[in-house]
């Protein structure tokens, strides 16, 4: 597990997330680890439900959120979690 120390005052950077479906093996990694982030959607796959995203990975995640996507990203066996600093076009 990643932990990314707050000290009182910084700022840290919004993130932002996917998943790559043609990747997605329907593992429930990032399901499990962030359910607040990703779920399954119709399909099976597993995607982006934060905000309304539908998995476009344009909604900036809660701060609170951050170390569960870095565990999500890393838990993941196909790499089909993304994470970007900067909204996926």
């Amino acid at each position: 597990m990643v932990t990314i120390p707050k000290i009182e005052g910084e700022l840290r950077m919004a993130k932002y997330t996917r998943v790559e479906k043609d990747r997605c093996i329907v593992c429930g990694a990032c399901v499990a680890i962030a359910p607040d982030v990703y779920e399954y959607d119709d399909e099976g796959y597993a995607g982006v439900i934060f905000g309304g995203d539908d998995n476009r990975g344009i909604t900036a995640i809660d701060e609170e959120l951050l170390d569960d996507l870095l565990d999500a990203e890393d838990g993941c066996p196909t790499l089909a979690v993304k994470l970007s600093d900067t909204p996926f076009s």
